[in-house]
């Protein structure tokens, strides 16, 4: 018999317990199929079956605990998805990165070259979606080198994007100097040093890597003078630099026309070594913390070695197949009218409501953002939204009027109604779908512009422009040539967009097959 005292009365339980375990006494057991004391009416919705069919195989429980099999099925998943959204989400950065790299590999360094298109674009470089009528200056800056000083000539066009191609400043005609140039200051994310302000525009990005490119109109067909205005106006060097003889340096100029080499970032494995170079030379916090946590989270992080295990890696490259497969999708095969200019039309845009955020109040436009960021390079509210007369605006095409993807050995026809609405000019340039770059074909503009002298106007004031391997007879001058078992696709590009433009008052034709 146990003795309960006072003290032992509120202990007995585990008292009785403690005897049950050495054989003393028994507990009263819960009979076998009723209900506890305590129960809940638990609905099916929030527990876990035994065994559940998925896309991903079968998955096992035992009372919800996931067996060694399930878990093996679901991290190679994780990460197959995690490793998808970071292509897909990373392709802004990996672009910045991949023109900073062939540029540089051209011999146009970070913070001393500029490379230009002296005799202007053609098939031989690489590069996302390039015109091939202006004249082109690109650079790359270096802010880990301190802050940094960009001139600009008057009457150019363009944006500085981040490392993540985040619209920092246009400069020239829609920038701050409005046309009439000066110098742009550069400082460091994080910077606490003096900055002077006076005779500069001062800008301090998020990321220390900076693209620079504009265009120069080419007036009157001469190149060679819009090369040696951008020259004359253009230079770049470390704030406060000065030579031997106390001169501003300046810039080495880099003639990349011409020249082989890619600007494009990779659609294999290697993408996200890219993206690791991006990572590593940026500030912790240039992005937020759920794009820093997604490419963590594939190993892909500030100051750590991105060393994936054999498992991993071939998980990846899965991944970047199916994230390339996706995006390329998104480009060619919108889900989303909204990605139409007109509804009975094939012409398309991915600044959904003249976003260059990719924004709709509160939402970012996923599929819109990766739909450029696959597509091209370079943004500024000046390509979402330009204003009236000035800016440029865009239209592409990959189908013609029937919906069927472009074919290089067929002949096309597209008529442009008139008056075309550009302050400036329009232009077509064609695009080979494979690498987005210009087409490979023995025309070296790949394209035609309103410039063209021969150019041929109906008799209504309309414009009508044939693609095809070969030009129809008497069509030369409203030719682009296209080649047989290449897929292409082109971009319309209006220089000082009009009225008519926004107001969709003036829209161009489909392209149609001639049969």
């Amino acid at each position: 018999m146990v003795r309960m005292t006072k003290l032992g009365r509120r202990a007995a339980p585990s008292a009785l317990a403690a005897l049950a375990l050495l054989g003393l006494c028994a507990l009263p057991a819960q009979a076998e199929g009723t209900q506890p004391t305590y129960s809940a009416d638990v609905p099916a919705k929030i527990t876990t079956p035994d065994s559940v069919d998925t896309r991903i195989g079968t998955l096992r429980f035992q009372n919800g605990v996931p067996d060694a099999a399930t878990s093996k099925l679901v991290y190679d998943h994780l990460d197959f998805s995690r490793g998808v959204e970071a292509f897909l989400q990373g392709m802004p950065a990996t672009s910045v990165r991949a023109v900073c790299n062939g540029i540089e590999g051209a011999g146009a360094k970070a913070n001393q070259g500029i490379a230009i298109t002296e005799d202007l674009m053609d098939a031989r470089t690489l590069f996302l979606t390039p015109n091939t009528t202006t004249v082109y200056a690109l650079t790359c800056l270096d802010l880990n080198a301190g802050p940094m000083v960009l001139e600009v000539p008057t009457g150019v066009l363009g944006p500085v994007d981040d490392a993540y191609f985040r619209w920092v400043t246009d400069i020239g005609l829609t920038g701050p100097d409005a046309g009439r140039g000066g110098k742009y200051l550069f400082v460091p994310p994080g910077f606490k040093g003096e900055v002077p302000t006076e005779g500069y525009f001062v800008k301090q990005p998020r990321t220390n890597t900076l693209l620079v490119f504009f265009r120069v109109f080419v007036k009157d067909g001469d190149i060679a003078a819009s090369v040696a205005h951008a020259k004359a106006g253009t230079n770049v060097y470390a704030l406060n630099a000065t030579t031997e003889s106390g001169e501003t340096p300046k810039a080495a100029f880099v003639n990349i026309s011409g020249k082989k080499f890619n600007t494009i970032s990779a659609n294999d494995f290697s993408f996200y070594d890219e993206l690791n170079q991006v990572v590593q030379a940026e500030p912790v916090d240039f992005l937020d913390p759920d794009k820093v946590g997604l490419f963590a989270s594939i190993g892909i992080a500030k100051g750590k070695p991105f060393a994936p295990d054999a498992r991993m890696k071939a998980i990846l490259t899965d991944a970047v197949a199916v994230g390339n497969a996706t995006a390329r999708t998104i480009v060619t095969d919108s889900r989303d009218p909204r990605t139409k200019f007109y509804p009975d039309r094939q012409w398309f845009t991915p600044f959904v409501g003249g976003s260059y955020q990719f924004l709709d109040g509160a939402e970012r436009l996923l599929d819109a953002q990766t739909m450029f960021f696959y597509y091209a390079t370079g943004i500024t509210p000046a390509m979402s939204y330009a204003k009236v007369g000035s800016g440029s605006a865009y239209a592409g095409a990959f189908k013609d009027a029937k919906g069927n993807a472009l074919d290089g050995g067929k002949t096309y026809k597209v008529t442009l109604p008139g008056p075309v609405p550009a302050n400036e000019f329009w232009s077509f340039v064609v695009y080979d779908n494979q690498t987005r770059s210009l087409l490979e074909t023995d025309q070296k503009t790949a394209g035609v512009d309103s410039h063209h002298p021969g150019l041929k106007t109906n008799t209504d004031g309309s414009v009508t422009i044939w693609f095809s391997p070969k030009a129809p007879v008497g069509q030369e001058d409203n030719w682009v040539q296209t080649m047989p078992g290449k897929g292409w696709n082109t971009l319309l590009r209006l220089y000082g967009p009009l009225e008519p433009w926004f107001d969709k008052s003036w829209k161009p034709g489909d392209i149609e097959l001639v049969e």
